[in-house]
């Protein structure tokens, strides 16, 4: 049995939990989009084709904003392609994913899509292979009021009323030489620049993410963030970060020790956008906006449904591409995730879960078949449902244990907020011992413990290992089920979390 002491007092917060924080991702790739999200002719789909079974799903999910359109599809993006009469639109190549786009579904669709879903939108500009000018010009059809070229061709194209988009990504990865027009530090810097001044002149009022580098391993990692922000620091008010992380060679260790990496990612480029702060004597900060992260098994490019794969197989529709299905270990590993944005939220307050359907997603469905959850959604909708209010300080004092790949990390992960309003705490665990139950005692600074309103445990079900999944085959098997025997004593919780699990306890409060 390993054992951990957390430590949380009510006045030692972090900020206020950003609700964009629990956001998504739908990028023209795979199935995502094309029998994901739109299906005309599905059972459960309504009147404009968007399948109803996944609304709802998103909305259980709990995503607040969304990413749209890409992602490395961006990048080849015209995004005129997508709008008008859809007989009239083009279809193209996509040679990031190695598909043939129909248009079929563009910024129209996804704009009532996302008010169905009850989400804000992200929306993303090319530039790899386009730039200012184009950037500016879809700003005005999608924002201004009307009385332009532009602006009344959206009202002609079925909306009177401007979109008001706020949220907008600066390009995707271009320090990737896997990306579409592909660009150095420099050359992205100025172009970043620029085109987030040329947005601003027709819309004030909006918010700007700027490329980060594509990962932590990237060669230009740091390097990069430094020099955009050198160029674009006061047009922009975000940095972006992509992570993604995978199991290799039965390491299950340093899988499950992800969020270690994860936080060193964070700080990192928190320290180099505070240091050309104060190289460039500029009064505001720069957040973050982690706009892609998940588990991905990039197993090899060449197999199964990895894009390689795919691209030789010739030019296809909407192809199955990385439709990764997700066990036990993954979902602990996501709750992990969760809890390092969180409690990095006070400079982090913008995150995507790439994807939100079908292209490594917490929602899988079938052409003219269901939809249903994948382990990985739990962790995600019971964060983004019970997350509220204050993110406070955790001062954790667990066993530990050593990994191959990131060194020392504790067995047991928490985040924790105080809903104050409602009086309630939640706190968000892991652990990460594959073999041991771990008891968790956690003080309860300035709070008195009153009951415990929920008590939630995902773990590996009666009879499964930890490669158990959700499948249309197997059902939902893994799931929340209750955690048992939690007891509040005064200012004090006290718990025994499985091995391999992730779990939620939710307590009403009062100042003590």
């Amino acid at each position: 049995m390993s054992r951990a002491r957390i430590s949380i007092d009510r006045n030692f917060t972090i900020g206020e939990v950003p609700r964009r924080l629990f956001g998504s991702f739908v990028e023209h790739m795979g199935r995502c989009v094309y029998t994901g999200i739109y299906e005309p002719g599905h059972p459960e789909a309504d009147e404009q084709g968007y399948r109803r079974d996944v609304l709802k799903l998103v909305q259980e999910l709990g995503a607040t904003v969304v990413r749209y359109p890409g992602g490395n599809f961006v990048s080849g993006y015209n995004w005129e392609d997508g709008v008008g009469p859809v007989e009239q639109r083009p279809v193209r190549l996509d040679g990031a994913w190695h598909t043939v786009e129909s248009n079929a579904f563009g910024l129209h669709e996804f704009v009532d899509w996302s008010r169905k879903a009850g989400v804000e939108i992200m929306e993303a500009i090319n530039l790899g292979t386009r730039g200012v000018d184009a950037a500016r010009e879809l700003v005005e059809y999608a924002n201004h009021p009307g009385g332009t070229y532009l602006s009344d061709l959206r009202a002609k194209n079925g909306h009177k009323d401007p979109f008001n988009i706020k949220l907008w990504c600066l390009g995707n990865e271009l320090d990737g030489p896997w990306q579409t027009g592909h660009k150095t530090a420099d050359e992205y810097g100025r172009l970043a620049q620029e085109a987030g001044r040329a947005m601003r002149y027709v819309d004030p009022d909006l918010e700007l993410v700027a490329c980060g580098s594509s990962g932590s391993g990237m060669p230009t990692f740091g390097a990069w963030e430094q020099t955009v922000l050198g160029h674009a620091y006061d047009e922009v008010d975000y940095v972006s970060l992509h992570a993604y992380y995978q199991e290799e060679e039965g390491d299950a260790e340093s899988f499950l020790a992800s969020a270690v990496d994860m936080d060193y990612f964070i700080e990192s480029v928190v320290a180099t956008a505070d240091a050309v702060r104060a190289r460039g004597k500029h009064k505001k900060f720069i957040n973050l906006s982690f706009d892609e992260w998940n588990v991905w098994y990039q197993r090899g490019l060449n197999t199964e449904d990895q894009p390689e794969a795919v691209a030789r197989a010739g030019w296809r529709e909407h192809p199955r591409v990385i439709e990764d299905k997700y066990n036990v270990t993954d979902a602990v590993v996501v709750g992990t995730l969760l809890n390092s944005l969180l409690r990095h939220g006070d400079r982090v307050t913008i995150a995507n879960q790439a994807q939100l359907v079908n292209v490594i997603a917490p929602i899988m469905t079938e052409e003219n078949g269901p939809a249903w959850r994948q382990t990985i959604f739990h962790p995600f909708a019971r964060m983004a449902a019970l997350a509220r209010g204050q993110i406070l300080r955790t001062a954790v004092d667990s066993d530990k244990y050593e990994t191959t790949r990131f060194g020392g990390a504790d067995l047991v992960d928490v985040s924790a907020t105080w809903d104050e309003e409602n009086g309630k705490v939640a706190l968000f665990l892991a652990n990460r011992g594959l073999e041991e139950a771990a008891d968790v005692e956690v003080g309860l600074g300035g709070f008195e413990a009153g009951r415990i309103l929920r008590a939630e445990v995902l773990q590996v079900p009666a009879g499964k290992d930890r490669f158990a999944i959700n499948s249309q085959a197997d059902g939902e098997q893994v799931g929340l089920v209750p955690l048992q025997d939690v007891k509040a004593v005064g200012s004090e919780l006290r718990l025994s979390l499985p091995a391999l699990s992730w779990a939620v306890i939710e307590v009403e409060v009062s100042k003590g």
